[in-house]
């Protein structure tokens, strides 16, 4: 590394042809300069610089290793300024892992990174844990409570649920009026186990709370074959995903016990380290805080303040 550092020394005297001026440039003293040169020759074996009162001329030696050397000390500003522009702006490919069904609320959460020219996007949706490190993922959505590990999960928001079923299946089921004639009716989960449903809480008029254990009638892996499943008439499910939310709008679906609330389920933007983020990752985390902010109707800068570590897949 002394030997780089030399070089870089070298090659600064020569494009400021002067000891005193290269000594002003690097912060150094002349004296330290010109103790720097006679160690690079001397390791060199040769002659790089003539040297007079007057001025400094390279020796023919100096001439063909000064190539080198300034070649080294420009490739190594030009690492600087990519890490600035990096750092500064938006650039690169920005990899975002989260569940199938945020694919459109993916698309309008981070419109803004558009006019980023130089920004690619890849997102990867699955329902199953993504390795972050594996896939070269920056920031990975997840949804519910996070277990303790060495990855760093940054709160975002909340995503409000509501249980809802088709017109049809209401209309041949009958509509539940308390949440324990849920008992007797047909669930949808999206675990593929019998505890999907397991323990769940509600909240109602004054006060009110009831807690069920609810197993499922149909599981399924993906949130998206639940909404379709429910659209269907298969059952009732607990609506989160955009396409519910589109749905309870349009009537495709509608709301079971409305007076009712089940809890809200909290996001996650979880990233593989901790320190300083690229641009691309600080704007991405930004504008996600500030989406599922006010779509729970708090402050963006409130849902963005609690961070802490999650289990890694």
């Amino acid at each position: 590394m002394d030997q780089l550092k030399r070089m870089a020394i070298f090659a600064e005297v020569v494009a400021a042809g002067s000891l005193t001026a290269a000594a002003r440039q690097l912060g150094m003293t002349p004296s330290a300069v010109s103790q720097h040169l006679r160690q690079l020759e001397q390791s060199l074996g040769l002659a790089l610089l003539h040297r007079s009162t007057r001025r400094l001329t390279l020796t023919e030696a100096g001439e063909r290793y000064h190539a080198g050397c300034a070649a080294m000390v420009a490739a190594a500003r030009s690492a600087e300024q990519a890490l600035a522009r990096l750092r500064d702006e938006p650039e690169g490919e920005l990899r975002l892992a989260a569940p199938i069904g945020f694919g459109s609320l993916l698309a309008t959460a981070l419109a803004p990174l558009r006019s980023y020219p130089k920004l690619k996007l890849g997102l990867l949706l699955d329902d199953t844990l993504i390795d972050l490190i594996e896939s070269r993922v920056d920031i990975a959505l997840r949804v519910g409570t996070q277990a303790d590990s060495t990855l760093v999960a940054r709160k975002l928001g909340s995503m409000k649920r509501q249980l809802c079923a088709s017109p049809a299946y209401l209309a041949e089921r009958g509509w539940p009026v308390q949440p324990q004639d849920l008992l007797q009716h047909d669930l949808l989960g999206s675990r593929p186990r019998n505890a999907s449903f397991d323990m769940v809480e509600l909240h109602g008029p004054n006060g009110a709370q009831q807690t069920l254990r609810l197993e499922g009638r149909v599981h399924a892996s993906q949130v998206t074959a639940v909404h379709a499943l429910c659209v269907a008439g298969w059952g009732i499910s607990m609506g989160v995903s955009e396409d519910d939310r589109k749905a309870l709008a349009d009537g495709r679906l509608l709301p079971v016990l409305p007076g009712w609330q089940l809890a809200d389920v909290p996001v996650y933007a979880v990233t593989p380290r901790r320190g300083e983020q690229p641009a691309k990752v600080r704007h991405a985390l930004d504008l996600l805080a500030l989406y599922f902010g006010h779509a729970d109707g708090t402050k963006a800068t409130d849902a963005a303040t609690a961070t802490r570590t999650v289990t890694a897949p």
